[in-house]
């Protein structure tokens, strides 16, 4: 069987499940080519598991300073270069094209009518999940940007709706979580100001990854490059982690155990959304601007929430070699009788 496979590479959720899946199907045998787009070539890091992987610019979102910015997302576009980049991809020799909401690998097989599998949590957003921040825009992007024939939605909580846990793969749990630790990663906010909130909290150790150089002249904010190595380990022992309200860092955060405080970019439907299901389930805090007094709670607090998952990866790699039947209640619910949820005291 040959596949082949579009990641959205803006963020690094999507290739961190990616990764996961990329594993699960070496392990079933399976020839898979991966196309990642969504961000320059040179940006991308810890990539050996993808054996040689294709890049396309495809299309992302441009931000600043917190927010999703649709003007200049408009401006920088090139949906020229989008439709040649379409026009160019070859899928003749493939037996199923997948994608986790990368644009050109979608469109491409749409116009060669190729059936598309889609699998990543945006897709659970063709069912009735909590949803917030909302507009007409924002709907249209999330039905076209990278549509599928067949889409495996994932999420925290099924919601009663056939969806799937996370695609998940974390570190060991360290045998000693530092009880004053904290991973932060903010990557689409100025950083400076994100030394600037956390610099009077001086009880505390921040482990900060960034994307961009950053220079903390305090001594309990220490400044990370982006390395899934690294990053892992920070996250093996910590106590929490203050990010973004990506799907697939909350994800790791709960199977490990760590409090969560999340804060959304503005004017993007899919965080605002993830922001308002942790509410929801409580499942973690959330911040919808940077607030010093909700950090300073949030790091007095001693909750969190701890989720045992199956391994969805491989679930999903059997159900695609068994020929994809009807993702219904009923096969989902199986899944999710595996699923525990457990209240901690940290």
């Amino acid at each position: 069987m040959k596949i082949f496979y579009g990641v959205q590479g803006t963020g690094n959720g999507h290739i961190t499940r990616a990764r996961v899946m990329a594993k699960e199907l070496k392990l079933a045998g399976i020839d898979v080519s991966f196309q990642f787009t969504g961000r320059e070539a040179n940006e991308y890091f810890d990539m050996e598991v993808f054996n040689g992987y294709q890049h396309k610019t495809g299309l992302t979102f441009n931000t600043n300073k917190g927010q999703v910015s649709y003007l200049k997302t408009a401006i920088e576009s090139s949906p020229v270069r989008f439709v040649k980049d379409v026009k160019q991809l070859d899928l003749t020799d493939y037996d199923l094209v997948i994608s986790d909401f990368e644009p050109v690998t979608a469109w491409a097989a749409k116009s060669q009518k190729k059936q598309v599998l889609g699998i990543g949590h945006q897709y659970a957003f063709n069912h009735q999940i909590p949803r917030a921040g909302a507009d007409p825009l924002a709907n249209t992007v999330m039905r076209y940007f990278a549509p599928a024939d067949i889409g495996v939605g994932l999420h925290w909580h099924h919601f009663n709706q056939p969806i799937l846990p996370p695609i998940i793969e974390t570190p060991e749990l360290s045998s000693t979580v530092i009880k004053n630790k904290i991973l932060v990663y903010l990557p689409f906010e100025s950083q400076e100001a994100v030394i600037k909130l956390l610099s009077p909290y001086t009880d505390y150790q921040f482990y900060m990854y960034s994307p961009v150089p950053i220079e903390s002249k305090h001594s309990h904010i220490i400044y990370n490059p982006l390395s899934r190595d690294g990053f892992q380990k920070d996250l093996s022992d910590c106590v929490g982690i203050i990010s973004n309200a990506g799907f697939e860092l909350a994800s790791e955060a709960l199977k490990l155990g760590k409090k969560i405080l999340a804060k959304p970019l503005h004017a993007q439907m899919e965080q605002i959304s993830n922001a308002a299901a942790l509410k929801q389930l409580n499942y973690g805090q959330t911040m919808m601007d940077m607030d010093p007094a909700i950090i300073k709670n949030w790091l007095e607090d001693d909750n969190a929430i701890k989720i045992n998952y199956p391994n969805v990866a491989r679930l999903i790699v059997d159900w695609i070699q068994q020929g994809m039947p009807p993702l219904d209640k009923e096969y989902t619910n199986k899944v999710w009788d595996k699923v525990d949820v457990i209240k901690l005291k940290i």
